[in-house]
């Protein structure tokens, strides 16, 4: 049964601009160490940045208003084969078994100006 579905876009010249004014102290309090490491190894880190705040942004609609979420308990990792997935740590994963919610499908997708999520949680 499906507990919730998310969606969000991002800007990724926003995520840029955001990035520059604020630098570290932004990125450590919206992603996760192993996030940043993963980013600025790419060629874009801004495009990576992107579509990882749109992921989070996208599980935090799909699950409502139901608790305040940090950013950093919702980490995006890749597989071997570099599909995405989503791992849920501190209070978030409380609640997700509370709810018992079982399975997190995520998709991104980025196209020249602008980085895309959707997320669908799975009870």
């Amino acid at each position: 049964m499906i507990y919730g579905v998310g969606i969000d876009l991002v800007k990724i010249e926003r995520m840029k601009q955001v990035v520059e004014r604020w630098g570290q102290k932004f990125l450590e309090r919206v992603f996760t160490k192993g996030e940043i490491e993963y980013c600025y190894e790419k060629k874009e880190p801004y495009l990576s940045l992107a579509v990882r705040f749109a992921a989070k942004e996208a599980l935090i609609k799909a699950i409502g208003s139901a608790i305040p979420v940090s950013y950093t308990d919702i980490e995006v990792i890749n597989v071997e084969a570099g599909r995405p997935l989503l791992k849920i740590n501190g209070k978030l994963e409380e609640f997700f078994q509370e709810k018992s919610i079982l399975h997190v499908h995520i998709s991104l997708s980025h196209e020249h100006e602008y980085g895309v999520a959707c997320v669908v949680l799975e009870q």
